[in-house]
Order: structure tokens, then sequence, then C-alpha cells
């Protein structure tokens, strides 16, 4: 019985963190794509220089 509540536990634990981790790759996507839009297309600032499109 010991054995088994183990292996329920382990594969618990291993499908949580491959969720944590799946869901931690779609946010670092989402996060580049979003950099990168705000990297292109932000506005010139004066002296015809591209400005900063974050405030930091």
């Amino acid at each position: 019985m010991v054995p088994l509540l183990l292996v329920l536990l382990l594969a618990l634990i291993l499908f949580g963190a491959g969720f944590a981790l799946k869901a931690l790759w779609w946010i670092a996507v989402i996060v580049l794509i979003v950099w990168l839009i705000g990297f292109f297309v932000r506005p010139a600032s004066g002296g015809g220089k591209r400005g900063r499109w974050y405030r930091w």
C-alpha cells in the first residue's frame, strides 16, 4: 500500500511541475512577443532618436 501511495504522490508532483513549467514557457513566449512589438513600434523622441517604450 505504501509503495502505491509513493508512486501516486510522485506522479502528482511530476504532473504539477510539468504543468507549471509549461505555463511558465507560455508566459515567457507572451512576454517576448510583447517586448518585440514594443521594440519595433516604439515612438521617435526629439532629435530623431528612437525613444524607449518602457518607463524605466
